[in-house]
């Protein structure tokens, strides 16, 4: 028996592949879960379109990501803050100041998407990592100059 899986399952394979199992264990145990469906005709046909239409839409989200990336990369912003002695910061400087900083820009970026080990507590350039799309990241420049 031929079957499309719904979901990942170990030993078998991936969402969307199409496998052959045994005619029992495909009746009675992955498509009363909703762990596949028989694979006809009609089935893989869909199967095949969708899967067409999510390579469209990746391919389309990878352009705008790197696009975006190379933005970022030319983009470099300024945060100030007041500072005390040896230059340590009231505070710090999170991944939401660099995102409202950034919007400022014109960049609209979440800021899930900016990755700080820990927040900055000194003056200086820092190159912040942003990850936009699994395969794409960016670096912008940060500049925290005293108030």
């Amino acid at each position: 028996m031929r079957v499309i899986l719904k979901q990942e399952i170990s030993d078998l394979g991936d969402a969307g592949d199409i496998i052959s199992v045994r005619a029992g264990y495909g009746r009675n145990y992955l498509i009363p879960r909703g762990l596949a469906i028989p694979a006809s005709e009609g089935s893989v046909r869909e199967l095949k379109h969708h899967q067409r239409m999510a390579d469209a839409i990746r391919r389309k989200r990878l352009k705008v990501s790197t696009d975006l990336a190379e933005r970022l990369e030319a983009t470099a912003i300024s945060i100030r803050r007041k500072t005390g002695e040896d230059d340590k910061l009231f505070g710090s400087v999170t991944n939401r100041d660099i995102a409202d900083a950034l919007a400022a820009e014109g960049l609209e970026i979440d800021r899930k998407l900016i990755h700080l080990d820990e927040p900055i507590r000194n003056i200086g350039l820092f190159t912040v990592p942003i990850r936009l799309h699994r395969d794409v990241s960016a670096n912008v420049r940060v500049y925290v100059i005293r108030e």
